[in-house]
């Protein structure tokens, strides 16, 4: 779980599941650069003491610049944490071109940007690790997530494709798939307290996975305790989706 010396990259950084990612990755000792389409993150990434760059993983072509930029200014690249990832819950029969288009763009296209663009990199070091966040909606979903689910499971498909292709170049390539997650904007929903009944019966734990949490799972996958880990889906839902009578958000 160490990862001094280590330079890793991590999108979607200035707030939620990528600042914990990048909050937990300098607590393990790494150089962290975090990557995110809005500046208002930059603060907190400051006070971690990590470095912040405004980067839209929608543009593909300044995204890959980005990380060459980024691997070039720091001497080396040891990580990739592809966070940057979007929600859109519609009725499938009312989802509109634009909305397939958004999700398939930043939630599958730069993926495999980003880890095509580590992975050269990478390849010619002869060592990494990349990590992909897909979602528990990759084995397990609702109606009106058919558009997100079906990029989350590409996500993990890419995965498991990957670690054959850069495996032998002595990379890695793993996705980690929460189920619920306690960021700022569930912590905001989780002050009513239906909202909060409602999404701690997600689990048999009765509680909520924090970012921090995942962040510690990234960790691991990034570092040299998680050497046997290739091509693996870290299910991270607290036993969620293990329940034979699947929990439906239609009932009340």
């Amino acid at each position: 779980m160490n990862l001094e010396g280590k330079h890793v990259i991590v999108t979607g950084a200035g707030a939620g599941i990528g600042l914990g990612i990048a909050r937990a990755c300098r607590a393990a000792g790494a150089e962290v650069t975090g990557f995110d389409r809005k500046t208002e993150g930059a603060g907190k990434l400051e006070e971690i003491g990590a470095r912040c760059v405004q980067v839209d993983v929608t543009d593909l072509d300044g995204f890959e610049t980005a990380i060459a930029e980024a691997h070039q200014r720091a001497g080396r690249l040891d990580g990739m944490v592809n966070n940057a990832g979007v929600t859109i819950k519609v009725p499938f029969l009312e989802m509109t071109r634009e909305q397939m288009e958004t999700l398939w763009t930043v939630n599958q296209r730069s993926v495999l940007v980003g880890c095509q663009a580590a992975g050269r990199i990478m390849k010619e070091a002869g060592q990494g690790a990349i990590v992909n966040l897909s979602s528990v909606h990759a084995r397990a979903t609702n109606p009106g997530h058919e558009g997100y689910a079906a990029t989350k499971a590409a996500i993990a498909a890419m995965t498991r494709a990957m670690a054959w292709s850069l495996g032998p170049y002595g990379v890695r390539v793993n996705a980690v798939c929460p189920a619920q997650v306690r960021t700022e904007i569930v912590d905001k929903a989780m002050q009513y307290s239906e909202t909060a009944a409602k999404v701690q019966a997600y689990n048999p734990e009765g509680t909520v996975t924090t970012v921090d949490e995942i962040g510690a799972l990234a960790v691991f996958l990034l570092s040299d305790a998680g050497s046997a880990m290739n091509g693996s889906e870290v299910l991270a839902d607290r036993g969620m989706s293990a329940l034979l009578d699947v929990f439906d958000m239609r009932r009340t």
